[in-house]
């Protein structure tokens, strides 16, 4: 299943091959750390360099009969070590290898998720400037409210995507911990200064107070900011699907040739991507109440959290790197239709100025429940009756001599909605200044 679901780049930071090379790497260094401490000799180090390799069908083998996989891996990586192989693991726990292997694998997942993201904030960016000045209707409840343009409603996603790098980040700082304490923690059988020697090694910091697991809230929170973001691609992604309806059709997903879109109906051409976006966002989320469910664990330890988290954490950090690059593709190709966003104004029979005229109403000295109520009986007769709501307005005596006929048509100046929008742009970071 994972290996459906991403780009090579991912996956292979989540094989046995690479974990257990990583889990290699912090007990060499572990032994490296206490070889300045004149615990183990420096040319059992340049012997580990050398000879230690990783061979995962014999770690399987081995583990087949010892039932422990770090006991099969320090087993495996030891064979061609002679007397030099007592000083692998020497001291240590299975967490201490685990957890900090599993800390480095986080944040070389978490680098390739930051690409994903600039990537797909570029290619959002670009859109978003292509169509600063595209008028569409705006929409709240599903329901035409103001104009809008579409670069507007793009700023929005560009900024979004902006919290999510930064969400990121955080994710990184809170994941990036290691943890060589011992059996619980108490540094009983090792000293502090082999910890913070392999961290220093591997770019992370010491977990300042371990059990015998690096506390699992870190992981947690990693996961929950996971989800978070995962929910922000599912949000451009139904508001694509729902801009490709037939009776919407302002944009589309991109449909290459050959492509088919239905079994039974030859002109069916459905936003599968972006569906395939929503519901891959309700997995990541899954996994990070799964992994919330983990913080719990009995006293300095249980292995309830293990299970979860060899699917959990590679399968969320690979669905969410299949996310960004799949709604990057979509949003690279996306059709634009400003002729049907046009079109689409015009159904609501300028009713979507009523804000309009009920402000000039209120400058012009009326109390606003007045005003609310004459424009919202003008409003619901144009719904009714289908006739234009600016007809019906100047067909109105009291509030054409109270805001004035001139001043009234500027009411219905579309332009006049959209006159501040490149000022959002610019603070959004879309244009210069």
């Amino acid at each position: 299943m994972i290996e459906r679901y991403s780009r090579p780049e991912m996956t292979a930071l989540w094989t046995d091959q690479h974990r257990f090379e990583t889990m290699l790497e912090v007990e060499i260094l572990a032994c490296e750390a206490m070889s300045k401490q004149g615990l183990v000799p420096k040319s059992a180090i340049s012997k580990m360099r050398r000879l230690c390799k990783v061979n995962v069908p014999r770690i399987r083998k081995i583990e087949a009969v010892t039932k422990h996989d770090v006991i099969a891996f320090v087993s495996q990586v030891g064979e061609k070590l002679g007397k030099d192989s007592r000083y692998i693991h020497m001291g240590l726990t299975s967490n201490d290898v685990l957890d900090t292997a599993l800390s480095v694998q986080l944040k070389e997942a978490t680098v390739l998720l930051m690409q994903g993201v600039r990537e797909l904030r570029s290619t959002v960016g670009k859109l978003a400037r292509k169509h600063e000045n595209t008028l569409m209707m705006g929409r709240s409840h599903g329901i035409h409210a103001e104009p809008i343009t579409f670069g507007f409603k793009l700023a929005g996603w560009y900024t979004e995507l902006a919290r999510a790098e930064e969400r990121l980040k955080r994710a990184e700082s809170v994941i990036a911990m290691g943890k060589l304490s011992g059996a619980v923690g108490t540094f009983a059988h090792n000293d502090p200064f082999v910890e913070s020697y392999v961290c220093r090694k591997l770019g992370l910091k010491p977990e300042p107070a371990a059990t015998q697991i690096i506390p699992r809230d870190r992981h947690a929170e990693y996961l929950s900011h996971l989800a978070v973001i995962a929910s922000s691609l599912e949000r451009f992604a139904v508001e694509i699907r729902h801009l490709q309806r037939t009776e919407v059709l302002e944009a589309e997903e991109p449909f290459s040739k050959g492509q088919k879109g239905s079994s039974a109906m030859p002109h069916k051409k459905n936003p599968i991507q972006s569906e395939n976006l929503c519901g891959l966002a309700r997995l990541v989320r899954a996994y990070a109440v799964a992994e919330l469910e983990s913080v719990a664990l009995w006293h300095e330890r249980d292995i309830s959290h293990s299970s979860v988290e060899r699917v959990a954490l590679p399968d969320a950090t690979i669905l969410l790197d299949f996310m960004l690059h799949r709604l990057n593709g979509v949003v690279a190709g996306l059709v634009v239709h400003p002729e049907n966003m046009k079109r689409n104004m015009t159904h609501t029979l300028d009713l979507v100025c009523t804000q309009r005229v009920l402000l000039a109403l209120v400058s012009a000295g009326w109390k606003r429940d007045d005003g609310y109520a004459r424009v919202q009986k003008l409003a619901l007769q144009a719904w009714n009756s289908r006739r234009r709501f600016k007809d019906l307005v100047f067909e109105d005596p009291g509030i054409v001599s109270a805001i004035g006929a001139k001043a009234l048509e500027k009411c219905f100046d579309a332009g006049y909605f959209v006159r501040r929008i490149g000022g959002v742009l610019r603070r959004s970071g879309l244009l210069r200044h």
